[in-house]
């Protein structure tokens, strides 16, 4: 099968500008980049506190091309909502209310409301992009940080004690009409997963990985591969959830060990060799129970 080049998949239009304030290597940037050629013009963004609420420059100013509206860190989900309403009672059914939070903002402060609208399958589309802590204020552990990543609040000596949480399944559980992972090194599966949820009416949720290179100790231009590695050792897997069961893989997963993964990463640096083993063993049987999920939707 010939692949289509992905000039020819993504759209050309730029809809960030190069102003903005990013990181270098920063994977949100790209992050929003992407997200913002796919859906077009007819898009409004609301912005809870993370590293995005700084990216998009100081106020009266902004690097996104469409309108964008700052909110308080748990209100993500619900300012969308409200957008919503307002645009439909203006009879405007053709512009996409996206609520773009990081992992702090989703999986823990702002978990609340999304929760919420997911009950209520307002008409939104919520983008967690996913850098594994709370960057903006310093490397603070989230739910979303790995076992065993130093952080400042997990420092050398006791670092993160916890699993990451399992969002995906989350939101499936809340039976909205569409909800999927995506990374910024699978840039053809990103897309088209965007393409995918801007034609869904209902609560669609996105996930994408989007490493950072101060948070993870790690050089700018490792950011692309580094987001691969997470894919192929399954790490973070592709997927997307239809109707909360309908379950499949969008991308190869070989299964790469995770070791290497991990070395290439500072906040990482300190583990044993029985740490990593630890990793993978906990890696392998959550890939497991995806498997398992893919083959009988549950």
């Amino acid at each position: 099968m010939t692949q289509i080049p992905l000039k020819e998949l993504v759209p050309q239009e730029e809809l960030m500008t190069s102003g903005h304030l990013a990181c270098p290597g920063c994977g949100g940037s790209l992050a929003m980049r992407l997200v913002l050629k796919t859906l077009g013009p007819k898009t409004i963004v609301t912005l809870p506190a993370c590293c995005w609420t700084i990216v998009a420059g100081p106020w009266p100013q902004s690097s996104l091309g469409v309108p964008l509206f700052h909110t308080a860190f748990e209100t993500a989900a619900s300012a969308a909502s409200g957008i919503r309403a307002a645009l439909d009672m203006k009879g405007d059914t053709e512009t996409t209310v996206v609520a773009w939070a990081g992992d702090g903002g989703t999986f823990d402060i702002g978990l609340q409301a999304l929760s919420g609208a997911a009950e209520r399958n307002e008409d939104i589309l919520y983008v967690c992009y996913d850098n594994e802590a709370y960057m903006n204020t310093g490397i603070q552990r989230s739910s979303a940080t790995p076992w065993g990543a130093w952080t400042t609040t997990t420092p050398l000596g006791t670092p993160k004690s916890h699993p990451k949480k399992d969002l995906l399944a989350i939101l499936a559980a809340h039976g909205i009409p569409y909800a999927a992972t995506a990374s910024v090194a699978y840039v053809a599966d990103l897309v088209a997963k965007v393409k995918k949820a801007r034609a869904i009416h209902g609560t669609r949720f996105l996930h994408i990985l989007a490493p950072c290179p101060p948070g993870w100790k790690t050089s700018d231009e490792e950011t692309i591969e580094l987001a691969r590695m997470a894919v192929l050792n399954r790490v973070f897997p592709l997927i997307e959830v239809e109707d909360g069961r309908r379950w499949r893989f969008t991308v190869e997963h070989p299964g790469d060990p995770v070791k290497a993964y991990l070395k290439r990463q500072g906040r990482f640096r300190h583990l044993t060799e029985e740490q990593i083993l630890h990793v993978q063993a906990e890696t392998d049987e959550r890939w497991a129970r995806l498997e398992n999920r893919v083959a009988h939707g549950t």
